[in-house]
């Protein structure tokens, strides 16, 4: 029998033991005594020999373990179990028999394996049925394994896994000579995160599908062709631009509506002063009568009555008043004489009744006669003027408009234009002729419209230029020719009249007023009515092959 060994003295670890023995910091501790104090998950307390017996096993080695110090039991601490040792029934370290556990389900250990004494086999487990495990002394506690002298005898732990104590749970109910089973894991639902982020998922895609929806609604979709546009432009006009000059015109300029017994018709003019005086031409209102209606209509769209103040038809001019109306804006007037061919103009009027309507054009040419209107005749109601040219549309409404210069001064009023289908003649809309604008617009000069205005605002009639002589108007040859006889008992020279005291006589050839050539007799009284009474003219004359110049001065007669 063999005899039983003191077991040596316990000595205390090293600090490498130690942290072999405690291993990470806040997985196990060591209490004083040498003993482990285990911590749920911790894979269970293990000696430095054992997990360096264990890694030998897992590398193949085959070498014993070397001999572990004996470690100073706690009596709190719980000690793994070890296989009973054979030791004699006598002597210091007998040990008592002590009842054998019931065996329990455990599970197969794996050949080649060394298996661990249960930490509770020291003292009762929780929840074992059974008592204490035998006590071995202070000695230490052998392992169970295949190291050489340790073959495994009677009531030996069985081998575990390897990987057994990485799953041992120190809490659970101990198995016999090894750790518990750990129970199967359950598997946690996750239909509650799929089923949000399903969710979410359709919320994204349907803002994205219902943004992409819209896109396509409004800009028609992705590739439909999209054209390069300028930004609004927030700055003015120059006062001297086309804008400009409408801006400041228009609201000075009005249409005219006149319904007589038996016509009506449309025309413009413009304001002349606060008083409500407007200038327009003499045809524009002809067709009133004496008891017809005239209302004008102001660009911001207010309508008021208006009546006549005068007229003339040997100008084509008449002045209208309007009252009760404020804020009156007059236009300023320019200066005929100014003008030279070429300079920019704007017409402004209702052609066809479309009232402010804007053309613009140039100065086509400038002492251009023109008659219209009336059977033709000395003094009659045909319309003698010298008039400017311009190529700015000019269409049937327009008349009574004024044609304004680059700085929104007025130097005409739109009067006739030559249209296309007035077989050659002049159109001034009182012989109800549509025919449109071929870019030959004329215009009554300012200056005289002025001298003329004035006249019928302060008398209600104007008066002319004369010369006091009958022109023979059939006469084809070159110049203005005087009558060489009397007419209706009437002398072709005026007794006593401007042209007697020049010493003109009849049958004499006007060709030339001031140097400027005269064509026709149509010519001369253009040229005359451009003057005012008591000017001053130097008339070329031809009497009998001979050239002469003579001096006249222009009188007066009054036309009502």
């Amino acid at each position: 029998m063999p005899t039983a060994v003191p077991p040596p003295t316990p000595t205390p670890p090293t600090g490498q033991e130690a942290e072999a023995v405690a291993g990470p910091a806040g997985e196990s501790e060591r209490v004083p005594d040498g003993g482990f104090v285990p911590r749920p998950g911790d894979g269970g307390p293990r000696s430095a020999g054992a997990r360096a017996a264990v890694e030998r096993e897992r590398t193949g080695g085959g070498h014993p373990l070397p001999p572990e110090q004996p470690q100073t039991q706690s009596p709190h601490q719980p000690q793994p179990a070890s296989a009973p040792a054979h030791h004699p029934a006598t002597g210091p370290f007998a040990t008592q028999p002590q009842p054998q556990p019931q065996p329990q389900p455990q599970p197969q250990p794996m050949p080649g394996t060394s298996g661990y004494a249960h930490p509770y086999a020291h003292g009762q487990a929780p929840g074992h049925p059974h008592g204490p495990a035998p006590d071995h002394g202070p000695g230490p506690v052998p392992l169970s394994g295949n190291a050489p002298g340790n073959a495994p005898g009677p009531g030996t732990a069985p081998h575990l896994p390897r990987d057994a104590w990485q799953q041992y749970d120190p809490w659970s109910v101990p198995l016999h000579g090894g750790p518990g089973v750990p129970p199967p894991a359950v598997r946690r639902g996750r239909r509650g995160p799929l089923v949000v982020g399903a969710l979410a998922l359709a919320l994204v895609a349907g803002g994205v599908g219902g943004g992409i929806g819209a896109y396509v609604e409004r800009n028609g979709g992705f590739h439909d062709i999209k054209l390069p546009q300028a930004g609004g432009e927030q700055g003015g006009r120059s006062p001297e631009s086309v804008a400009g000059i409408a801006q400041t015109a228009l609201p000075s300029v009005v249409t005219i509506h006149v319904r007589g017994n038996a016509e009506q018709g449309t025309g413009t003019g413009f304001v002349l002063d606060r008083q409500g005086h407007i200038l327009t031409n003499n045809h524009v209102v002809e067709p009133a009568g004496t008891d017809g209606r005239i209302s004008v209509t102001f660009s911001d769209g207010q309508t008021a009555k208006a009546k006549v103040i005068g007229k003339d038809g040997g100008y084509d001019l008449a002045v209208v008043q309007v009252q009760g109306v404020t804020g009156l804006r007059p236009l300023a007037l320019g200066n005929s004489d100014s003008v030279r061919v070429g300079d920019p103009v704007v017409a402004i009027g209702a052609p066809y009744d479309l009232a402010n309507t804007v053309t613009a054009g140039i100065i086509s040419a400038k002492q251009r006669p023109i008659t219209a209107g009336g059977e033709k005749g000395d003094g009659g109601e045909v319309s003698y003027v010298d008039a400017l040219q311009t190529d700015a549309p000019i269409n049937p409404g327009n008349s009574g408009g004024p044609l304004v210069d680059a700085k929104a001064r007025v130097i005409g009023i739109n009067s006739a234009i030559r249209a296309a289908d007035t077989g050659g003649g002049l159109d001034d809309g009182s012989r109800g002729g549509q025919g449109g604008s071929i870019g030959l617009g004329f215009a009554i000069p300012i200056n005289q419209a002025k001298r003329v205005a004035e006249e019928l605002i302060n008398t209600g009639r104007a008066t002319h230029p004369v010369l006091g002589v009958t022109l023979e108007m059939e006469y084809d040859g070159d110049g203005a020719r005087v009558g060489p006889q009397s007419t209706d008992d009437t002398p072709p020279v005026t007794p006593g009249g401007p042209g007697a005291k020049a010493g003109i006589r009849a049958g004499d050839v006007i060709t030339k007023v001031d140097g400027a050539p005269v064509h026709s007799g149509e010519e001369l009284i253009v040229k005359v009515r451009s003057h005012r009474p008591g000017d001053t003219l130097t008339l070329t004359l031809q009497r009998g092959g001979k050239e002469q110049a003579v001096e006249l001065t222009l009188g007066s007669s009054a036309a009502g």
